[in-house]
């Protein structure tokens, strides 16, 4: 089994897709999405699997995609915002060098608009992505090694948030924690890719 470098999960918006490509340059090796994989896989955009064939048929496409790249990429991995929902999947988080990133609503809008094709949060989107955090938040703080808030700021901390997550997530014989028990730091914000590439992306 040959495991990713570092896992990135969080909510729509988080920039998990900015970071993750500016890490793996960065350390020199492949970036993989798995709603990439799954719209690539399925032949068609996340947003009509949801209306044609139900989110439970999406969750169980997303379950095998997290599955196999947890099992064959040994580069940064970018999960779903949703990935996490399944137990299987934390099950297989466990141990991993998993980082949440953590970004508010007022960011999450700047990047996806909310406006973007995300079946889950097409009807009134802020109060469906506030609730969806809600539900989801203890979730990705019970498998993340470590916390990275990726709220607004300068584009030139981008390359820093992206070592900062590095330094922090990467596998070590002891992994290094603050007293509170998560590594949490500020990051800067940018524009979400997946808004850019009509919309392939799930919530």
């Amino acid at each position: 089994m040959t495991s990713p470098v570092v896992v990135l999960i969080g909510p729509p918006g988080a920039g998990k897709s900015t970071v993750g490509a500016l890490l793996a340059e960065r350390l020199g090796v492949g970036y993989r999405d798995t709603d990439a994989d799954i719209v690539a896989t399925a032949g068609r955009p996340i947003a009509e699997i949801f209306i044609d064939q139900g989110e439970p048929h999406f969750r169980e496409l997303e379950r095998a995609a997290v599955r196999d790249a947890l099992d064959g990429h040994p580069g940064v991995l970018a999960l779903g915002g949703g990935a996490i929902l399944d137990e299987g999947t934390r099950k297989l988080l466990t141990g991993l060098p998993v980082v949440f990133l953590d970004v508010q609503l007022a960011d999450a809008v700047k990047r996806v608009g909310l406006d973007a094709p995300r079946p889950l949060l097409a009807v009134n989107p802020r109060k469906q992505w506030r609730e969806l955090m809600e539900r989801r938040r203890p979730l990705y703080t019970e498998v993340a090694r470590a916390v990275i808030a990726t709220g607004s700021g300068p584009p030139s901390r981008s390359s820093r948030r992206s070592w900062t997550l590095w330094t922090y997530a990467r596998p070590r014989e002891t992994p290094r924690r603050p007293p509170t028990g998560r590594n949490r730091h500020d990051g800067a914000g940018h524009p979400d890719p997946g808004r850019r590439h009509g919309g392939h992306r799930s919530v």
